[in-house]
């Protein structure tokens, strides 16, 4: 099948999947080590997900997080999920060739319930690679490009910056800071979006992808936009500076939400 990689889509019109690449050699002991590990898990995982740049084969080691998302068989507890805390941790103290280590968490029948198709489904079809347990991606068709799908995964945007900031205010330590002006800055370049013309042609799959995109339809907001692609790859800013920005940035896109951009 033909398809141009560099937008995101299929000669369809069907968003591209991860492509299914050998794991970098560098990560293969870490990714292991997760499955054994997490496997343990009582009451028990139905299936272990990867996604961002160990999933595409194109992760630095020493700096690239690892980004797994795990389908528990039954909702969480709170002693569930403090257990997978607890797990989380010690990965990320054995294995220092990744810089963090983050769980999305949901279960079964919560992924698999039809209202949540845009979310779980889409996430699971085009971002995740199942690496073990049982791969729900294979209840789902493939997707094609929609507004509704970006605001189901990024739609809770201007509560989680709004919690963004206040833990950045009381970070008491740069190091954790600095992680935190990360994240935030993460989330916010991919909830941009969000303002995703309907019947545009191209679908982000990295953090540049997302800023091109955005780039496209608001010229005007390249220097604000470059400013988080480097704090979400190099945060350093003065606490002040960046939530200055961030609370900036997060308001207009509040404002903007209601007027989506015309295709151009």
């Amino acid at each position: 099948m033909s398809h141009d990689r560099s937008t995101g889509i299929d000669a369809q019109g069907f968003i591209l999947t991860v492509p299914v690449v050998p794991v970098q050699p560098e990560f293969q002991l870490l990714l292991d080590d997760v499955c054994v590990t997490l496997s343990q898990v009582e009451p028990g995982l139905d299936g272990i997900y990867l996604y961002g740049s160990v999933a595409r084969g194109d992760a630095t080691p020493g700096a690239s997080d690892l980004d797994l998302t795990l389908v528990l068989r039954e909702p969480p507890t709170p002693q569930v999920l403090e257990q997978l805390e607890g797990l989380r941790c010690a990965l990320e103290q054995r294995h220092p060739q990744v810089s963090k280590i983050d769980f999305d968490i949901g279960h079964r029948a919560q992924v698999l319930a039809h209202e949540n198709s845009n979310r779980w489904g889409f996430w699971l079809k085009h971002h995740c690679r199942c690496v073990w347990g049982d791969d729900l991606s294979l209840h789902f068709e493939r997707f094609r490009p929609s507004r509704e799908i970006a605001l189901a995964i990024n739609g809770d945007f201007e509560p989680v910056l709004t919690a963004y900031l206040a833990h950045i205010e009381h970070a008491s330590a740069e190091l954790e800071r600095h992680r935190l002006q990360r994240e935030a800055a993460r989330k916010l370049i991919r909830a941009t979006h969000v303002l995703r013309a309907e019947g545009t042609l191209t679908w982000p799959h990295t953090l540049e992808d997302h800023v091109a995109l955005f780039v496209e339809h608001y010229p005007t907001m390249r220097i604000q936009i470059a400013y988080f692609l480097f704090e979400a790859r190099n945060p350093s800013a003065e606490r002040d500076q960046f939530s200055t920005r961030l609370h900036t940035f997060l308001a207009w896109m509040v404002a903007q939400q209601a007027v989506p951009p015309t295709r151009t």
